[in-house]
């Protein structure tokens, strides 16, 4: 994966892993003093299925990015002060330990930096249609606990 050629929102849906090294170094700035970083990894268990060996992700490409900009959008006009953003989410098979989801947030202080980085991660949970399946000991299925996909700009009214 390669930084954008310009702008402060490096946003990628993709196959390959995730240099979560390279998201933390793009996202340092000389204005910010505060770099909160979030990456999703697999854990080996959900609830009530034990020995998750696989996640499978699948996603509807073509409103991924218009999403992950509406959340870029959403999370600079709540904090006008961060300096870069990064979202990134993997599709395709991940094995336990993998990162399947990052969030990276620069910003001159840390507490805007935590809490556009929370405001980041939930909304891209809440608003991204990205699903997983789930392989476990006693089979493989769609993840419990789906939800709707609902707007970016809900989840921008409902987040303190």
């Amino acid at each position: 994966m390669q930084p954008p050629d310009h702008g402060d929102d490096w946003l990628a849906l993709t196959a390959d892993e995730l240099p979560v090294g390279d998201a933390y170094a793009w996202a340092v700035r000389p204005g910010c003093g505060a770099v909160v970083l979030f990456s999703g990894t697999v854990r080996d268990h959900a609830e009530g299925r034990p020995g998750v060996s696989l996640l499978e992700y699948e996603a509807y490409e073509e409103q991924v990015r218009p999403t992950f900009s509406a959340i870029a959008g959403a999370l600079r006009e709540r904090w006008p002060e961060v300096g870069r953003v990064v979202l990134w989410h993997r599709v395709g098979p991940l094995e336990v330990e993998a990162s399947s989801v990052v969030v990276a947030v620069s910003a001159p202080h840390r507490p805007e930096a935590f809490e556009a980085a929370r405001f980041g991660i939930d909304t891209l949970k809440a608003s991204s249609p990205i699903w997983k399946k789930e392989r476990w000991e006693g089979g493989d299925d769609w993840a419990l606990g789906a939800q709707p996909v609902s707007p970016v700009a809900d989840k921008a009214r409902t987040s303190s």
